[in-house]
């Protein structure tokens, strides 16, 4: 579980997050959702450790942050696994390889090891006919299977996703969304996704921070926020002619 107590940031003096507090439970699909400046990308990479809180407190289940050391930070890095919007994959490595290369870097396991329990996740993104592949020969999709696979040899503890969806054609951003909750449930991890997808709301949105202007407008869950009164968060939900249709339908 990962708990935010009253999270804020600033940059140059712009207060970025405002007082941001939640808990993204394990097991769970936990989705970030909000217009583009509503700062879900500033909270990911404060969770990700790569921007410092100003105020405010983050604990990794038990532990707090802000009073890790650096061997304890380093400890919880490992423990993190991470999914990037454009997959991020080495142009040069096979599908193999990418997926080998976490182990290779902060393990130490043998090759055989590696090799085998990489060869292991493939075949649970259903990617076991593209190990030698490289990115290049892959489609969307596949690309962003590899990361997923990537992103969840170390057998983290949380998991976070930047816009897994982005680029991809509707049909396929659902196997995707379905693939992460799957593993995730599987593994019991603290999945916390940024998302401005509706199509993974309605899917995956098992708990559903929603942010405006860098304050926490609303949470809930997928199944809560099409009979919300907030006004923000039904001013995002239906902002496209479809959801808007949708809307009409069930009313």
């Amino acid at each position: 579980m990962i708990t935010l107590n009253n999270i804020t940031k600033s940059f140059d003096g712009t207060e970025v997050l405002k007082g941001i507090s939640m808990a993204f439970e394990p097991g769970k699909t936990n989705l970030i959702i909000g217009q583009s400046g509503s700062g879900k990308t500033v909270l990911l990479k404060c969770l990700l450790g790569l921007h410092q809180i100003d105020s405010g407190k983050m604990h990794f289940n038990d532990q707090a942050f802000g009073e890790m050391d650096e061997e304890g930070r380093r400890t919880l890095r490992r423990e993190m696994g991470m999914v990037f919007q454009g997959s991020a994959l080495f142009d040069s490595m096979t599908v193999l390889e990418n997926v080998m290369f976490p182990m290779q870097m902060l393990t130490d396991k043998n090759q055989a090891e590696i090799k085998s329990v990489a060869e292991a996740v493939i075949e649970r993104v259903n990617l076991e006919n593209a190990n030698n592949k490289l990115p290049a020969e892959l489609s969307g999709g596949m690309q962003k299977r590899v990361a997923i696979a990537r992103a969840v040899v170390m057998k983290p503890k949380y998991l976070f996703c930047d816009e897994p969806n982005s680029g991809l054609d509707p049909k396929t951003a659902i196997v995707i969304d379905n693939l992460i909750r799957e593993i995730t449930q599987e593994n019991n991890i603290t999945t916390v996704i940024n998302s401005h997808d509706m199509n993974s709301v309605m899917e995956i949105g098992d708990t559903i921070l929603f942010l405006k202007d860098g304050v926490k407008a609303w949470e809930g869950s997928k199944d809560l926020i099409f009979n919300t009164d907030n006004e923000a968060v039904n001013d995002f939900v239906y902002s496209s002619n479809l959801m808007k249709k949708i809307k009409q339908v069930h009313t």
